[in-house]
């Protein structure tokens, strides 16, 4: 286990714009607000389209992660997760989970890691600011070269 006291800084609402691409929108916000580092404790949406991890493929080493993708339309979602700063790209790396229902079909469920899309109608999402210690992602080699959260 890793842990580390975490400073908060600043406290963000933002609502996204139908038609938008969630991670598009998302990374202009953390550049025009000097934003790096955060988490999201929540956020609801509509996606017109979305892929997430998934695969219905059988799979050779079930203990390893699963590196395809599952695309789907009109669909409700619920989700949050952690922004931290990439040095080598000066961008900011999320990481979202969510849990999304498809409308058409009685809500059907989903829940993944979420790889990319598009609002429908609406996205309200609250972001914490985490002023220190500096949060970054490092591959594991040992993990199937997983990325994963390191302080400082």
């Amino acid at each position: 286990m890793r842990s580390h006291e975490l400073t908060l800084g600043r406290s963000f609402g933002l609502v996204f714009d139908h038609g938008e691409d969630f991670f598009d929108t998302l990374a202009t916000f953390c550049r025009d607000h000097g934003l790096r580092q955060g988490f999201i404790p929540s956020f609801i949406a509509g996606f017109s389209e979305v892929d997430i991890v998934g695969t219905c493929d059988r799979l050779d080493n079930p203990a390893a992660p699963v590196w395809s993708k599952v695309q789907l339309t009109n669909v409700e979602a619920f989700g949050g997760g952690t922004l931290a700063y990439d040095p080598d790209t000066d961008t900011v790396s999320p990481h979202i989970h969510v849990a999304v229902g498809l409308k058409q079909q009685a809500a059907t469920g989903y829940t993944s890691h979420l790889l990319a899309a598009t609002v429908q109608f609406l996205t309200e999402l609250m972001i914490i600011e985490v002023s220190s210690p500096t949060m970054t992602r490092h591959r594991n080699p040992d993990l199937f070269d997983v990325p994963q959260l390191r302080f400082g």
